[in-house]
């Protein structure tokens, strides 16, 4: 059904990650999950094979492919059942290195943005804080000019990346400028003197390093601004789309892997002289969940297409999101009561994916916050379309 889509480069392509992972990540991931850290010694090797910079252009040593490379490498890090891996992953590539590309300097980009593409670097993107969540307009941090540069104060929180990463995309605001939504990103060195991290303790994504950072001081060039000052909320809020199409993507493609475990448990696993895919209330749930994510696959593949076309998608993109999320939450619990017993423990994949699904509905925008969004566009005719 979805050939459209996908061509023998594509398919040559997941068979290659799929590999890679097997072989490089696979047999790592309950150290990972347990000590909550990724060794920096995969990044090189991801970086080698091009995963870390499949849509970026060759100038900086990408792929430049179209958007199913990437749709590939977000399914394929959610077959191997880590969401903290696969996050940790996909806020480098998606969050950090789209501001790198979008407003990075040519000077930023030769060397910060390459040195991601070839996993010398990492990167985390700072907007959360602690009294603002999805309210991007009510954050706290400051970037105020002093001579040739910038001094930041302020905190993040649920930072992806936020401890082992090498630099910092952060989001502040400008009070110089004298307007409420006067942002600007900044890019800041982890070593730089002011700034500190600490990790915060998670349900789920647990291989990832989600951190809570504090800014004393820091001082930096004014030539770490990237984009034009003060207009970092509109940056953000661009860029926004990306994210949810992304955090949809995910959630059909662990809906889809826990599906496939749940139906080959069930074909082994007999009850009552039969095995348990024989009986019609198991048969029946396993059909209603398929069509869930069937629907919401085929939609965010198409959300997908019209995003790589240039086509504005922040109302699609947000579907994608609220909706799939949804979905996922709804297969996890399931699959998990349709292993019984055996779905509670932690040898089985299960449980691990229900609390790394719980997140969905969370992070990047809150399921309410997402239906307010909708809501204005669809009552309101609002657009969140901005020139910068």
């Amino acid at each position: 059904m979805h050939n459209q889509y996908f061509t023998s480069e594509h398919n040559m392509f997941r068979d290659s990650l799929r590999e890679f992972l097997k072989a490089e990540v696979v047999p790592h991931l309950d150290e990972w999950e347990k000590t909550g850290t990724i060794p920096k010694d995969i990044w090189p090797k991801m970086g080698e094979m091009g995963f870390l910079g499949v849509h970026y252009p060759e100038a900086y040593g990408g792929m430049e492919l179209d958007i199913f490379y990437t749709v590939i490498l977000l399914e394929e890090l959610q077959r191997i059942n880590s969401g903290g891996f696969a996050a940790a992953v996909w806020a480098h590539c998606y969050l950090a290195m789209t501001h790198l590309l979008k407003e990075g300097s040519e000077e930023i980009k030769q060397t910060y943005l390459k040195d991601s593409i070839e996993g010398k670097l990492l990167g985390c993107l700072c907007i959360s804080e602690p009294f603002g969540g999805s309210d991007v307009g009510a954050m706290r941090t400051t970037a105020v000019k002093s001579g040739d540069n910038y001094v930041i104060n302020g905190s993040k929180t649920f930072i992806t990346n936020g401890v082992y990463s090498d630099y910092l995309i952060v989001i502040a605001k400008m009070p110089d400028l004298g307007e409420d939504r006067a942002m600007g990103v900044f890019l800041i060195d982890r070593d730089t003197p002011g700034v500190s991290a600490s990790k915060l303790d998670k349900l789920g994504w647990r291989a990832s390093d989600t951190g809570e950072i504090a800014f004393d001081n820091v001082m930096i060039p004014s030539t770490n601004l990237m984009g034009e000052p003060g207009k970092g909320f509109y940056y953000v809020m661009q860029h926004f789309a990306l994210e949810r199409l992304i955090m949809g993507i995910n959630a059909h493609a662990r809906s889809e892997y826990a599906l496939e475990y749940t139906m080959q448990y069930m074909s082994e696993r007999e009850a009552f002289g039969k095995t348990i895919d024989r009986f019609q209330a198991l048969r029946h749930k396993i059909a209603e969940l398929s069509t869930e994510v069937e629907i919401v696959k085929t939609f965010n593949y198409q959300v997908a297409k019209n995003l790589d076309d240039g086509k504005y998608v922040v109302k699609e993109a947000c579907m994608s999101k609220l909706q799939a999320t949804k979905v996922a939450d709804q297969v996890m619990y399931d699959c998990l009561q349709m292993l019984g017993g055996y779905g509670y423990m932690e040898e089985y994949p299960l449980a691990r994916m229900m609390r790394d699904s719980r997140l969905g509905p969370i992070g990047g925008g809150t399921s309410e916050i997402l239906k307010e969004v909708i809501a204005k566009m669809i009552i309101d005719k609002k657009t969140y379309k901005t020139e910068v």
